[in-house]
């Protein structure tokens, strides 16, 4: 009976408090690893709250212990964090529990991982959508469709998880967690979250140069410490768009704010004017930043 005890532990998760909240989308995630042989000094399990793209705790089988993270180590009321450890603990050893059994489906020894991902969203205060998906070994496994609803198996040994969970009478506990519960413990940590979730971050911007072989030169314009994520990033020339050589990912730093970069190739010879168009929501108009041969440009938005 190992996912309805799993689904009985995520029902009590979280204090009854629901208020309104607009707008949105919003989202909740619960990431979980479970690894079969960790290596010495790395957890068996652990599992990670996240708040839109922001981790808001983090557990791992090793401390015992669910800790706030980020702005919610300040945060006072939204979870009492020893309950949460007591029930990620418990939810931990079934979990691994739950990778045993798909080993023996599969007559696998040695060092394997399951990874499991809850996510519901709002919109306007509605539920708008949700999803619970399980992985083996890297590999989709097991998921639940929330519309006929059932467990889909995603590999072929992933019938025998199916028939045993719904067997065990989990469909409907499955369904009315994520379409209800997940919405409604969504809603209560909105109440002390929107403000980290809403804010509005402008970038700062810096420009380099590298000459390379050829004489060709790199130049680079690097976006940081801007919330939330999109971002557009552009060279200009005489006012026309330059064909960019590269783009860097929309990374998330460690201190919940974003950084991206652009780079475009020049002959050595070539001074310009070349100018960074940085667009993000948070700027009434695009950043323009010019760059000065020899030196380093810098600038920073104004929200």
């Amino acid at each position: 009976m190992v996912l309805p005890f799993l689904l009985s532990l995520l029902f009590v998760l979280g204090p009854a408090v629901t208020q309104e909240t607009q707008d949105g989308p919003y989202s909740l995630t619960f990431h979980s690893i479970g690894i079969s042989r960790p290596e010495a000094g790395f957890p068996s399990f652990q599992a990670t709250g996240y708040l839109n793209d922001q981790a808001f705790f983090h557990y791992d089988h090793e401390s015992g212990k669910a800790e706030p993270r980020g702005p919610w180590k300040q945060v006072e009321g939204m979870e009492d964090w020893e309950e949460v450890s007591k029930y990620q603990k418990a939810r931990g050893d079934f979990f691994l529990k739950n990778l045993k059994e798909v080993m023996d489906y599969y007559k696998d020894t040695g060092n394997h991982t399951m990874q499991e991902k809850i996510v519901c969203e709002l919109r306007n205060n509605s539920y708008c959508r949700a999803f619970w998906m399980t992985t083996y070994d890297g590999q989709d496994y097991i998921e639940f469709n929330t519309e006929i609803p059932a467990w889909f198996p995603r590999q072929t040994k992933a019938v025998f998880t199916k028939v045993k969970w719904e067997t065990e009478g989990s469909v409907q506990r499955a369904k009315d967690y994520l379409e209800e519960e997940c919405p409604r413990l969504l809603r209560n940590y909105l109440q002390y979250s929107k403000t980290f979730l809403d804010r509005q971050d402008a970038p700062s911007v810096s420009i380099t140069s590298q000459v390379g072989p050829g004489n060709i030169r790199t130049l680079k314009c690097l976006a940081y410490n801007f919330y939330p994520g999109p971002v557009s990033m552009y060279w200009t020339r005489a006012g026309n768009a330059v064909e960019t050589d590269e783009w860097g990912d929309i990374v998330l730093s460690e201190d919940g704010n974003y950084h991206s970069w652009v780079t475009v190739k020049v002959p050595y010879s070539d001074t310009g004017p070349y100018f960074c168009r940085v667009q993000h929501s948070s700027l009434a108009e695009p950043l323009t930043v010019l760059w000065n041969e020899g030196q380093e440009s810098q600038a920073a938005g104004t929200a």
